[in-house]
Order: C-alpha cells, then sequence, then structure tokens
C-alpha cells in the first residue's frame, strides 16, 4: 500500500475564541484575541501552546510514497478554506486507503484533524472504519485501522521510534540533522502565527512541505532499519527523492537541497 506522509501546520481559531469568549470584532483585533488566549494558557499550563480544538488548520502538506516514486504536495490556504483543505485530506484516504505516516501525529496532527472535521461537518467513513464499515475489506480494520494507538495503517513514527515512552520522544529536527539531513529550515511551528499574521502564506506552505520531506527520509531509514528495504534498495529509494526534489524549481526546495549534502545522500 502507498505512504501518505503528513504534516500539518495551525494557527489559533480566533473565530473560535470570539464565540467562546463573546468578543466582537470591533473591540479587539484578532492578534489581540490569540494574545488574550495565550495569556489565559500561560496562567493555566506555563506554556502558551491551545487545546487541540482551538487550532485552526491552514495547511496539510503530504507526501506520497511508494517504492520508486514519491511525490510532495500541499492542501493550503489561500488556495481552499480549512473545511475543503481537511476533506480532501480524508478523500484521498477515502479513495486510495494509504498507510499514514507521521511524527507525532498521535499526539497532535490527527485529534486536531478530528475536532476540525466535527467542527466543518466533514464525512470520513473510511478513516474511522473499525471493522464494521460498508467496505469489502472492513473486518480487516478490526485488527489495523487508522484509530488504534498500536496497529499500523497509521504509524506515528516519534511515538514507535520511543516504544510509546514520552520522556523518549526525539523532536524531528534533531533526528534529521543525526541522520545527514536539513532538518527544519528558516521556521517552526512557534513561528508560524507571527508569519500568518504577517501574511507569509506560502513561507508557512514551505516550511510544512519540508517537514514532512524530513519525515519521509526517516521513515525511509526506518523501512532499512526493519528489513523492509535492504543497503541498496535504501540507498536508491533516496537518491529518487533527492532527484525528485531536484526537478522541482522552487526556493525553499534548492535549500533543502543545499543543506542536505549530497555525500549524506546515501549514508
Amino acid at each position: 500500500m502507498p505512504a501518505l506522509i503528513f504534516d500539518i501546520e495551525t494557527i489559533p481559531d480566533v473565530a473560535g475564541l470570539r464565540r467562546l469568549h463573546g468578543l466582537p470584532e470591533e473591540n479587539l483585533s484578532d492578534a489581540e484575541v490569540a494574545e488574550l488566549a495565550f495569556q489565559q494558557r500561560r496562567a493555566a499550563s506555563g506554556n502558551d501552546f491551545l487545546p487541540h480544538y482551538l487550532q485552526r488548520i491552514v495547511t496539510i502538506s503530504c507526501a506520497l510514497y511508494s517504492p520508486g516514486q514519491f511525490r510532495v504536495f500541499s492542501l493550503s490556504e489561500p488556495d481552499s478554506g480549512e473545511s475543503g483543505i481537511v476533506q480532501r485530506f480524508f478523500d484521498g484516504i477515502e479513495k486510495y486507503t494509504p498507510q499514514l505516516v507521521s511524527w507525532n501525529g498521535g499526539g497532535f496532527d490527527l485529534p486536531v484533524l478530528h475536532y476540525r472535521g466535527l467542527l466543518h461537518g466533514i464525512a470520513a467513513p473510511r478513516y474511522w472504519d473499525l471493522g464494521d464499515g460498508d467496505y469489502a475489506d472492513s473486518r480487516e480494520f478490526k485488527w489495523n485501522n487508522y484509530i488504534s494507538r498500536y496497529h499500523a495503517r497509521h504509524l506515528d513514527l516519534m511515538d514507535l521510534l520511543a516504544l510509546y515512552q514520552p520522556r523518549a520522544n526525539a523532536p524531528l529536527d534533531d533526528l534529521a540533522k543525526l541522520m545527514g539531513y536539513p532538518g527544519k529550515l528558516g521556521m517552526d511551528g512557534s513561528a508560524v502565527w507571527t508569519a500568518w499574521q504577517a501574511g507569509r502564506i506560502a513561507e508557512i506552505r514551505d516550511y510544512c512541505e519540508t517537514d514532512v520531506v524530513n519525515t519521509g527520509l526517516v521513515y525511509l531509514r526506518f523501512l532499512k532499519m526493519r528489513g523492509l528495504l535492504d543497503q541498496a534498495g535504501w540507498a536508491r529509494e533516496v537518491a529518487m527523492v533527492r532527484t525528485t526534489l531536484e526537478k522541482i524549481d522552487a526556493p525553499h526546495w534548492r535549500e533543502f537541497l543545499a543543506a542536505w549534502k549530497a555525500e549524506d545522500a546515501g549514508s
């Protein structure tokens, strides 16, 4: 089955915060509404990371991988609104039933997608199949579905490599760099809200795409560790990813490739 490697970028759900706290637009700007929520969160928890249900998705970046093929794309504002972004993501699962691959997808990305899908009235029957669906192979989903933590249809690499022990979790940026890959370039999740307010939507999308490719490269190394790729096969797939990126004429991929030294591509 193909692997769909994915990552999301979010901003505070300002409209939701206004609704919850009765804050009319004429009184406070979006930035002021978000800052109020950050201050309340810091007072309650010591950090300003908002709860999952108050995160609004602005980009879902994906890499579709199967042996010999690698394609990177994004579902992103302003091309689509949040409802369309989320529905298209789940439509892809409905059509292709891929293996989902993420870094901390179980801890962040998927719960956010669940809440936003629920708020927008999204349909995602294949994703939620637990062995009781109308599909011919639905019974298989009782033992291997997208929802259960220890099943393989969603592979949360961070969670699995830490053996489901949060204290053993590793940051993707650090692990990718330790392997010789570029890691994060120019932005991290904490900078997304600032970039959004400045209208730098394309930069958010580009950052998300590079994170997805970092995850994809770690995933290929994991397939090698599992014995699903031998040394020659792994080197071939990594080279294929690099060649794919070299064919895309975009600044973020040129920067990514410059940071990914050629001698690291097959080591």
